[in-house]
């Protein structure tokens, strides 16, 4: 066996240099941590993405059930026409004895006629009542037809006939003289636009009734379709399109009118002061009860209450439809609050525009118990008497 040479000795005596491992072991227990972070962070997206997916799927397939799957509200929404009847009829009532000189020849004094300030009279479907204004026969007439078409529209006879008709003539009434109009017409207008696309006599009409009959006699296509079968009737989910989106947007206009209002009054001195209600109750034009209104606002705690208490009830009115516990409450609050307005302000029919809107939100479920209870309640009067 050959000697080591004298290089092999000299790296055999050299010390060994030692080689640092502390920095490649950092860098790798970071980089496996980093790699886990991320393997993390995309399955974790990767749930959520689904999640979402799932999510959106779900209300999707909500809202094409809820839209298409029969008529909703048809209680509801037959209260809303037979109330809004009973508003047009109260106010063509408690304006007949003045109608001539408030709507009629008596008011052309005031430029309306002439030059009117709205743009529907310049139109002429809706010019009817302008162009009769200066004859006081003729527009006592046209009054007179108004009032039997809202007889008509509160009974639902044939109602698809009567609306439209019956809704020319009442804007054609109320923008020829339009200083004397108020937010309730707008809102009475809105709605009425929106019942177009509605069916408000499957429930308390004579077309419901009229129906029955018709599906039980049978008969040609338009012998039915005069008798009120609807036109879409071999498609019904397209008539549950259209109604159900009138309930949306009647939904929609009035949690917008109700959170406007309450942001509005939100931004015055008066409503953040606690003071706003005071003051229209103690005025000729708004304080009809004198006597009434002096008792309301005697504790001054009492006027805060209110003031606050209306703009926290509507900005909190979309949100508390929601839930069946809070939509209780909020109808109540706000049929109290309209209520508050027919009575102490002296605008009932502004009032009961609005009740009847709000009336599509009381659920099915309810009318059918309140139903049940009173024919109940009606055969146990019945037998014991």
């Amino acid at each position: 066996m050959s000697a080591p040479s004298k290089s092999q000795a000299k790296k055999a005596t050299e010390p060994r240099a030692t080689e640092p491992q502390a920095p490649e072991v950092v860098t790798v227990g970071v980089l496996s941590i980093l790699q886990r972070l991320g393997r993390t962070i995309a399955t974790l997206a990767v749930l959520l993405w689904r999640m979402l997916g799932t999510s959106i799927k779900r209300i999707a397939v909500f809202c094409e059930n809820w839209l298409l799957d029969g008529k909703k509200a048809p209680h509801g929404l037959a209260v809303t026409r037979i109330m809004f009847g009973i508003a047009g009829l109260g106010i063509l009532a408690s304006n007949w004895s003045t109608r001539l000189y408030s709507f009629g020849p008596g008011s052309m004094w005031n430029g309306q006629w002439a030059a009117p300030t709205s743009d529907f009279p310049n139109m002429w479907v809706f010019s009817m009542f302008r162009t009769v204004m200066p004859n006081a026969a003729a527009y006592t007439a046209m009054y007179l037809v108004v009032a039997v078409l809202a007889v008509m529209f509160t009974l639902g006879w044939r109602f698809k006939i009567v609306l439209p008709i019956y809704f020319v003539l009442w804007v054609s009434l109320i923008e020829a003289q339009d200083l004397l109009g108020d937010q309730g017409d707008n809102m009475y207008r809105i709605a009425l636009i929106l019942l177009f696309f509605a069916d408000p006599c499957q429930r308390w009409a004579l077309d419901a009734r009229r129906r029955r009959k018709a599906a039980e006699r049978g008969g040609s296509w338009l012998a039915q379709t005069w008798r009120g079968r609807p036109l879409l009737d071999s498609k019904p989910e397209y008539q549950s399109l259209f109604h159900n989106l009138t309930l949306v947007a009647l939904t929609a206009q009035v949690c917008f009118v109700y959170a406007s209002g309450a942001l509005y009054k939100a931004s015055g001195q008066p409503w953040s002061g606690g003071e706003a209600v005071y003051a229209p109750l103690h005025t000729v034009q708004f304080g009809t009860w004198p006597a009434l209104s002096e008792l309301v606002t005697t504790w001054g705690p009492s006027v805060t209450v209110a003031a606050w208490g209306s703009i926290i009830l509507q900005m909190c009115f979309p949100m508390m439809l929601l839930t069946h516990p809070t939509r209780v409450i909020a109808l109540v609050g706000i049929m109290g609050f309209h209520l508050g307005i027919a009575l102490l302000m002296g605008l009932p029919w502004f009032s009961l525009t609005m009740i009847a809107i709000d009336f599509v939100f009381i659920t099915e479920k309810t009318w059918t118990k309140a139903i049940s209870t009173v024919r109940g309640t009606w055969s146990g009067a019945a037998r014991a008497a």
